[in-house]
């Protein structure tokens, strides 16, 4: 299949960019963000900080995750989704179901309540369910509250009860060829579902697929080549690349799949390196030929030679998605930070998914670490993964630790390397640095300096 994909296309030549200096780019490029976002700038900052506390104040989500869904739906006042919140309360809805329901699909909070979300929930009671059934289906696939209605929410709210008591009752195998031959857009997408439940792919991949705007359950011959591709190359059903790479095989064609391929190796890459990058990342070959090209001159631009553009990328094929102003951000970032430019390329080189990190985060580890623990910008390059550990489940805890210990004199003088104090798993480190003790009080003392902010995330 890999050589049917690869064969046959000369190299593609690659869109050239104009000779500028980074230094410039960072003065005109940020300059001309500023001026241009004026006010819009500013109301969308505002809907996203409302949001975010909203989703913190009112159903108790972990910031980080509250951030993460304002990403995909903003809102400036509370009236709807307070109302959308009510409905489904008085629906039987427990809040932990509902944080699941706004986490998996949190456009609901911008439907209207009264004339879309209400309605719905009345139609599916009418199909005789008790309100425990209701609320474990539009749990487990609440992205029906956002169907059309009729023929399509009965359809799939049939076809999901079922599949939800099947697996309780293990009549799964019975459920599986209980559909009859038929020809019908959704009789397909059921029949496609239950063949890659089959394959053991989890129930909560199955429902999305199902509802997938992308449609990669559609069809018949389509799903089954597409499928085939996949199972062949061996990933792994139980896993989110299976999915991913369901949808970009459904979604391209054999063409697409070798024009990009051979952008690739007109990068330099192995065709071996470039199906390597799709098993890690199937989405790398989902991006347009242009954009994998400019992400590759980008990253050239900014300090990398050829080998260690490809290094980066075959380590970290999620690279290709990030854009030219994040890792224009990133950069400002660190050099303002006082990192010098090589020291910038030896951290993405080390770790690349630091470029998938906010400015904020950067800042604030890095301030951490360096002004609280006098560590050195150094260490950092050293060890990058820092940037990648959170804050304050893992950094500020040890670090409390290390410090306690160095205050009663019970460290050498000189302070443990980063890499010591971050890089081991809980247990190693409190078998390093506490529970290794004789004087049990202090056993006490620096398990609740360990335990304590961990307590409060």
């Amino acid at each position: 299949m890999c050589s049917l994909i690869l064969r046959g296309r000369g190299y593609i030549e690659l869109q050239k960019w104009r000779n500028f200096s980074v230094f410039s780019v960072f003065s005109n490029s940020f300059s001309s963000v500023v001026t241009a976002a004026g006010v819009s700038f500013r109301d969308v900052r505002k809907g996203k900080n409302f949001t975010v506390s909203y989703l913190v104040g009112s159903l108790g989500l972990p910031k980080k995750l509250a951030e993460l869904i304002s990403r995909k739906v903003r809102f400036e006042d509370k009236g709807n989704p307070d109302s959308v919140l009510s409905l489904l309360r008085i629906n039987g809805f427990t809040d932990s179901q509902i944080s699941s329901i706004v986490t998996t699909y949190p456009r609901l909070l911008i439907l209207d309540a009264e004339k879309s979300v209400a309605p719905k929930l009345k139609f599916l009671q009418s199909r005789g369910a008790s309100s425990s059934e209701l609320t474990e289906i539009v749990s487990s696939v609440p992205e029906l509250l956002g169907k059309k209605w009729g023929k399509t929410v009965s359809r799939y709210y049939d076809f999901i009860k079922e599949v939800l008591e099947a697996d309780k009752s293990f009549k799964f195998e019975k459920l599986c060829h209980s559909l009859p031959e038929g020809s019908s857009r959704q009789d397909n997408k059921i029949r496609n579902v239950l063949v890659l439940r089959d394959l053991g792919v989890p129930q909560k991949f199955l429902f999305s697929l199902l509802t997938s705007a992308g449609q990669p359950v559609c069809g018949k011959d389509k799903f089954e080549e597409s499928l085939r591709k996949i199972v062949e190359m061996g990933f792994d059903p139980t896993t989110p690349k299976f999915v991913q790479a369901l949808h970009v095989f459904y979604q391209t064609n054999d063409k697409k799949i070798e024009e990009k391929v051979n952008v690739y190796k007109g990068l330099g890459f192995a065709v071996e390196d470039v199906w390597a990058m799709f098993k890690k990342w199937p989405y790398c070959l989902k991006y347009s030929e242009d954009k994998i090209s400019h992400t590759f001159e980008t990253l050239k631009m900014y300090g990398m030679n050829e080998d260690e553009v490809r290094q980066v990328l075959k380590k970290y094929p999620q690279f290709v998605r990030i854009s030219e102003q994040k890792i224009l951000n990133f950069i400002e970032t660190c050099l303002g930070l006082g990192f010098s430019r090589d020291e910038f390329v030896m951290i993405v080189k080390c770790f690349p998914m630091c470029l998938g990190l906010s400015v904020e985060t950067v800042k604030k580890k890095t301030e951490f670490v360096v002004k609280k623990m006098n560590w050195q910008l150094k260490d950092i390059t050293l060890f990058p993964p820092v940037l990648g550990y959170s804050l304050e489940k893992r950094i500020v805890p040890r670090c409390n630790v290390i410090k306690a210990l160095m205050s009663k004199g019970l460290l050498p003088s000189e302070l443990p390397s980063m890499a010591a104090v971050l890089s081991s798993a809980d247990d190693d480190f409190l078998k390093r640095y506490v529970i290794k003790h004789d004087d049990k009080k202090l056993v006490t003392e620096l398990m609740a300096i360990f335990t304590r902010k961990r307590r409060n995330v």
